[in-house]
């Protein structure tokens, strides 16, 4: 199972979804094609608005840490934010006003817990680099990595519920110690 497929199982056809730092707008447009499900993005890269013009994805260019002041509360069934976390200063902030604007967020990030990372670090000396975190250390755009743990533990600091965890690894999805051998985490979370 990939991530997509992981998000387009929770979508429920007909749902809205809001994409927040949504890319080329791909994942919009195939659960649009999927499931029916009408969306927006929200972008801040000029290339990637482009891209999602051309992909025919409804997209407004803001930056989603300066709030999502443009959306009433609850107007959207799923607010999205894939594999961004780690790339935003003001995680609570944002994942607060997914679940403003949204009944349900879902939210997926490389596991910086992911034993082929502490390796690299603990053995070779260095930040790790890999299919799930593909920069070096001095030209990544993520500040903030986090592990399976981690996350929980701001999801009960903030007060929200886990409704569904995929863990995945390049061969499919991981049961059995999920922060040790997931490279990539995917969640369903509500208020």
């Amino acid at each position: 199972m990939t991530e997509a497929e992981t998000i387009a199982r929770w979508v429920e056809p007909g749902a809205r979804v809001l994409d927040l730092g949504c890319g080329d707008g791909r994942l919009l447009r195939s659960l649009w094609e999927t499931n029916r499900a009408p969306g927006y993005g929200v972008e801040i890269d000029d290339a990637h608005v482009l891209e999602c013009l051309r992909n025919d994805v409804n997209v407004l260019q803001m930056d989603l840490e300066d709030g999502l002041a443009a959306f009433a509360d609850q107007s959207f069934d799923v607010a999205n934010l894939t594999e961004t976390l780690q790339a935003i200063h003001r995680q609570e902030y944002v994942l607060k006003e997914m679940l403003r604007v949204g009944r349900e967020a879902m939210v997926s990030f490389p596991n910086f817990g992911y034993w082929r990372a502490r390796i690299q670090i603990a053995l070779a000396g260095h930040m790790p680099v890999s299919k799930e975190l593909p920069y070096e250390w001095y030209n990544t755009p993520n500040v903030h990595h986090c592990t399976l743990v981690d996350f929980e533990a701001l999801c009960g600091k903030l007060g929200f519920r886990i409704l569904e965890r995929v863990v995945l690894t390049d061969g499919g999805t991981v049961a059995t110690l999920p922060n040790l051998l997931g490279a990539l985490a995917v969640y369903r979370v509500t208020s």
